[in-house]
């Protein structure tokens, strides 16, 4: 047991620095592609990301989680059902994803979403030979994995970089993600473990269905809400509107994708010691404070200086972003408390609250945010979102605590967002003195005061936790929860 606490301490440190670096290399993508995309060309790639987003949620139903649960004694063969079933439910999506094309496109009024959206179907057929992956994460294998999976982003930035330069427009995004997909397909196969062959036993399905259909329904939720919101959007305010979306949705998202790297780091170890309540708790709440140390900040960052980002980087005509990556940041940082609670539950196989926690999220939506984006733009969007937020976060402090009765969410919250607050208030208070006109050299000099404080304040509230963590990547046991 304790070997297994090291091992999946280690890799999700170690993991999350790795995910860090390729999230970042996608925040710079973001930024490059906005720099030479226009506005309706990403707003194109938006319409086209939902529809590619609708298809993978659907696609990610519990197949690879409920392949890492199971504890068969021929593990060759539990590999090849899941991927067998992954294989035909992946075929299903494409047949749909290629029929709702036309469907999109007039309801968009967009005929160039045609030929894009056709590879994009190819894309996501193409990738369920990634499925390899899975065996090395089953076996906290984290190197390989990580490898395997650090290559669809690296082709994919570099080919959408050299077209978005070259001026493909949107197709700039679409040539990066089916260059990723397939270079990522190509090096699973090659690496995979075991044969990749089409095996079924009477049963599978079943047993894969009731791990997997709250899934479902929580995919399903969300994409109730991503698609109101960007068809609420493109009638109301314009295909540029949804450009505006789409950027912020990719900038915000980059603390998520990150955390979603941990959770995914630690849900081998987690299934492994799913019956030592103690020990689950422990994992939780010091995965979770690990990660809101820079989720944080990065969150309250983005609302302080996205009009700097706005008018020093990706340029003027992204004006219209600014409230909402403002929101959007705020929010995000608040999303982050207990990020990574859908994995003890699936790990538990108590999948229904997932599904629960997100149908919330979206009846407030349809309910709240769509009447404000119609009545306020894109700002009253932006609140919208901030309250499904908010109302997912309580559904998942009321399950938390019927999980691990000791956990308390304010407190929690008060903790991972104190050490954030005096960096924010020393820049409020410099903007307050300032006298000269807004520079670039001015924003980057308020953004590393910023930083120093932040990671000064952080360093004081959370010095025992970095130290184990610091600790734990040289290879030392980590301590016991207090």
């Amino acid at each position: 047991m304790k070997s297994l606490r090291t091992r999946a301490a280690r890799g999700t440190l170690i993991n999350t620095a790795f995910a860090a670096a390729l999230g970042a290399l996608g925040l710079l993508e973001s930024f490059i592609l906005a720099r030479f995309v226009t506005r309706s060309a990403y707003g194109v790639w938006g319409v086209l990301a939902v529809t590619l987003g609708t298809f993978l949620w659907l696609k990610q139903v519990g197949v690879g989680d409920k392949y890492v649960q199971q504890d068969e004694a021929d593990q060759e063969l539990a590999f090849q059902q899941a991927f067998t079933l992954e294989l035909a439910f992946t075929a299903a999506l494409t047949v749909l994803l290629l029929a709702s094309v036309p469907v999109i496109v007039l309801a968009y009024g967009l005929p160039q979403l045609i030929a894009p959206g056709l590879v994009v179907a190819a894309a996501l057929f193409v990738s369920t030979w990634q499925a390899p992956q899975w065996v090395f994460y089953r076996r906290m294998d984290f190197g390989r994995q990580r490898a395997l999976a650090a290559v669809d982003p690296v082709v994919g930035f570099a080919v959408s970089v050299a077209l978005a330069v070259a001026g493909a427009g949107y197709w700039a995004f679409v040539g990066g993600l089916a260059a990723g997909a397939c270079a990522a397909s190509g090096a699973a196969v090659l690496k995979s473990p075991v044969a990749l062959r089409l095996r079924y036993e009477p049963g599978t399905l079943r047993s894969y269905a009731r791990f997997s259909g709250p899934l479902l329904v929580a995919s399903g939720a969300s994409l109730v809400i991503a698609w109101s919101a960007m068809i609420a959007a493109k009638l109301d305010l314009g295909v540029g509107a949804l450009g505006v979306v789409a950027l912020t949705a990719t900038i915000a998202g980059f603390a998520e994708r990150v955390d979603q790297l941990v959770t995914g780091t630690l849900y081998p170890a987690i299934c492994a010691v799913r019956e030592n309540r103690q020990l689950l708790y422990e994992s939780f709440v010091k995965s979770n404070r690990l990660a809101l140390m820079w989720a944080v900040p990065f969150g309250f960052a983005l609302t302080l200086f996205a009009p700097d980002l706005v008018r020093f980087g990706i340029g003027t005509r992204w004006r219209p972003a600014v409230v909402v990556l403002q929101v959007y940041g705020a929010a995000a940082a608040l999303n982050h408390l207990g990020f990574n609670w859908t994995a003890y539950f699936r790990a538990l196989g108590k999948t229904r609250p997932i599904a629960v926690a997100a149908v919330t999220a979206m009846a407030v939506f349809l309910a709240v945010g769509i009447p404000l984006l119609l009545i306020w733009g894109l700002p009253g969007f932006a609140v919208g979102v901030a309250l499904q937020g908010l109302a997912a976060l309580a559904c998942r402090a009321y399950y938390l605590r019927s999980v691990f009765p000791g956990f308390d969410m304010l407190r929690h919250a008060a903790r991972s967002l104190l050490p954030t607050l005096p960096g924010a208030a020393v820049v409020l208070a410099l903007r307050a003195v300032e006298r000269h006109p807004r520079t670039l050299v001015l924003a980057l000099g308020e953004l590393a005061v910023y930083a120093l404080v932040t990671i000064t304040a952080t360093w004081w509230a959370e010095a025992s936790l970095l130290r184990e963590a610091v600790g734990i990547v040289r290879g030392q046991d980590p301590a016991p929860a207090h």
